[in-house]
């Protein structure tokens, strides 16, 4: 059973103020970085909080995990194709040398949940400072390795590999996320 872009609700507003947030924290503010950071903060949520942080579906690409929307986002503020969401972003941050992200203002922590930062904050600090090789060997986990070259990552495959698999995915299952 494939759950992905069907059920999961993405929230444009908190995928703003976390992508603030990582890059208001990071000292390299590129797109890969802060991408990798999102999936492992999404994945310390899910495991811990029985959800995704902003509902994104991450597409697994060849350098690995990549969040959907907020990379539609990304693109739009520098000019290359179009978000619905792509006013919001242009007042949040910039990009420039074409993958480098420079916010414009400090997260609205209000948009976040408690536990939304606390998992940011995890992952900013265990792979805030990591090579770029570093980030895409340890994405390239089982649930990229299962999804199609730029296909959906599906939730559930992710949820199985992390610690209590099984009953999390039956949680998902029954929440319809």
């Amino acid at each position: 059973m494939a759950i992905a872009r069907r059920t999961v609700k993405f929230d444009p507003e908190k995928a703003l103020n976390a992508i603030l947030w990582v890059a208001n924290r990071l000292l390299r503010k590129d797109f890969h970085r802060i991408f990798k950071v999102l999936y492992f903060a999404d994945k310390y949520h899910l495991q811990h909080y029985g959800r995704l942080i902003c509902g994104d579906t991450y597409i697994a690409m060849k350098d690995g995990p990549v969040p959907s929307a907020i990379y539609d986002m990304f693109k739009a503020v520098r000019g290359e194709g179009h978000s619905p969401y792509t006013d919001d972003a242009s007042a949040a941050f910039s990009v420039r040398n074409r993958f480098f992200v420079q916010p414009k203002k400090k997260a609205d922590a209000d948009t976040l949940s408690e536990s939304d930062r606390e998992s940011l904050d995890w992952a900013i600090k265990k792979y805030g400072r990591k090579t770029f090789g570093q980030l895409k060997d340890e994405s390239h986990d089982e649930a990229w390795e299962k999804a199609a070259q730029d296909g959906d990552i599906d939730i559930l495959d992710i949820a199985r590999m992390l610690e209590d698999g099984e009953h999390l995915v039956e949680y998902l299952k029954g929440t319809g996320t």
